[in-house]
């Protein structure tokens, strides 16, 4: 797997020593970032709380906050917590913790070596993604510690576990279910991993935030809190990896200081703003170029215009492709990437893919953007996880930013563009669907079909009667979680009118 490449605008910090080797081994790491300083268990609360640093996976949570819960339950019961580092990243829009799994791995450790040093922890567990370069570098940077008389830099042991690259793998209950040899899907039951018990790995106090987290609570460790905040704003100081998705190249990993113009990273990138910027991935916002590009790259900028920075990933949309379109083919593949756990899920995400669908092809006209809009609607609030909610703010921050093209398409003539698939997706990028399996739909031979309507019956999350009787069936690909209902609508239908068709 080739490594992203890298720029910086503003000092090096996490990319330090990166212009000059494609991978930080451990005497390059140690040159480019020097020896790790020692904190206890005070010390190191205090640094992260006077940074008020937050987690960098999306959630943006005060790692203080989650740092301190861990801890009161250690106390509490007597048991050492746990470390876990989240670099799964299903994000398909993001590659900065790819990025530095691959080329800066002993960063990651240090972070989770001086929490876990710190605060007593019996073991570090990286989740990383199958297929992905961390199944590979965290096993080999571990082995480069111990091989090279590093041992001391290991205050406890650690191992790493493989995950399907799913996008809800990422949340965390997901990713703690994973590890300990469950389904690697949200939990439908709210707890948090800080107060053990069933939240835990092992029941123990666990304490997880994402691989940039621990990489930057290595470079704070290293700088103390005066000369971290040197760069940033004075709310949010220090540096952020950005992912800029370019048009026909591999993404770009980008460390800018926190509140740099938006339009001014970009340019320096050579990325046009296009119609529209996606900022924050798919569970992001969609945001008008002219209000992206004076923006303050910041959790508090990107709020103040309806944005959020979520993982760090940035999209501009090109002029020359179908925004609705593009937008439809992403609600797709989210309806699909979910667990299927609740009913937001079930039914609200495919409804409203397949009403984008329609509306992206000139079909459904305004009754199609409403089903779209109530159905999306709907879902927020009201989800497992949040998987619902950060679909719900992807679509309708569209809607409201192709406000003009929308119009186009809901009259039924459309925008006359194509839809180009610039937005990556698994499969153009790192697939996230198991070698040998292919997305499937369902289809209806019109020849055969009787309107018997038992398909609805057996499967109504994906088969819906129209008015005369006949299925009514979605375009998108079908769920790994509704397959097997899939599977016996097309046995039982008495006309065998109904079928599965797979596409790699």
């Amino acid at each position: 797997m080739t490594a992203p490449e890298v720029m910086r605008l503003g000092p090096a910090r996490l990319t330090a020593g990166l212009d000059q080797h494609v991978r930080l081994g451990l005497e390059d790491h140690r040159t480019a970032h020097g020896p790790l300083p020692r904190y206890d268990r005070e010390e190191l609360l205090a640094l992260v709380e006077r940074l008020d640093m937050r987690g960098r996976g999306g959630a943006a949570f005060p790692f203080a906050r989650k740092a301190r819960a861990v801890l009161a339950t250690a106390d509490r019961t007597g048991q050492r917590p746990v470390i876990v580092v989240n670099a799964t990243e299903g994000e398909p829009a993001c590659a900065k913790d790819r990025m530095l799994l691959a080329r800066t791995p002993h960063l990651i450790l240090d972070g989770a070596c001086l929490a876990a040093e710190a605060f007593g922890a019996e073991e570090i567990i990286v989740g990383v993604s199958v297929g992905g370069p961390g199944e590979v570098a965290v096993p080999r940077a571990v082995d480069e510690r111990l091989r090279k008389g590093a041992k001391s830099m290991l205050p406890c042991p650690i191992r790493t576990v493989c995950l399907p690259e799913r996008f809800v793998a990422g949340e965390s209950s997901a990713l703690i279910r994973g590890v300990t040899g469950l389904p690697a899907v949200p939990s439908v039951r709210k707890a948090r991993a800080s107060d053990g018990g069933t939240a835990g790995v092992r029941g123990r106090p666990t304490l997880l935030s994402n691989a940039e987290t621990f990489a930057q609570l290595a470079i704070a460790g290293r700088l103390g809190p005066d000369a971290y905040a040197v760069v940033g704003t004075p709310a949010e100081p220090g540096t952020l990896l950005l992912t800029l998705t370019r048009t026909g190249l591999p993404p770009l990993v980008v460390e800018v200081p926190a509140g740099a113009p938006m339009g001014v990273v970009l340019d320096t990138c050579g990325i046009p703003p296009g119609q529209g910027l996606l900022v924050g991935g798919y569970h992001g916002a969609w945001l008008r170029p002219a209000d992206a590009a004076h923006t303050p790259l910041s959790r508090a900028g990107l709020a103040a215009v309806g944005g959020t920075l979520g993982a760090g990933a940035i999209a501009s949309l090109p002029d020359d492709t179908c925004p609705i379109g593009e937008v439809a083919r992403i609600a797709g593949w989210l309806a699909a990437q979910s667990a299927g756990q609740c009913g937001p899920c079930r039914l609200g995400l495919p409804n409203t893919a397949d009403a984008l669908s329609q509306l992206a092809i000139g079909g459904g006209g305004s009754s199609a953007l409403d089903e779209a809009r109530r159905t999306i609607s709907s879902t927020r609030g009201r989800g497992a996880c949040a998987h619902p909610d950060g679909t719900a703010r992807f679509v309708l921050s569209a809607l409201t930013v192709f406000a003009e093209d929308l119009a186009l398409h809901e009259t039924g003539r459309g925008c006359g563009r194509p839809v180009k698939g610039l937005l990556p997706l698994p499969g153009e990028t790192a697939s996230a669907v198991p070698a040998g399996e292919a997305e499937a739909t369902l289809e209806v031979d019109w020849s055969r079909c009787d309107g018997h309507g038992l398909c609805a019956a057996v499967a109504p999350e994906l088969v819906a009667l129209g008015p005369h009787g006949y299925p009514v069936i979605g375009t998108t690909p079908i769920a790994p979680w509704l397959e097997h209902s899939a599977r016996r609508a097309v046995s039982q239908c008495p006309a065998l009118a109904l079928r599965l068709k797979h596409r790699q």
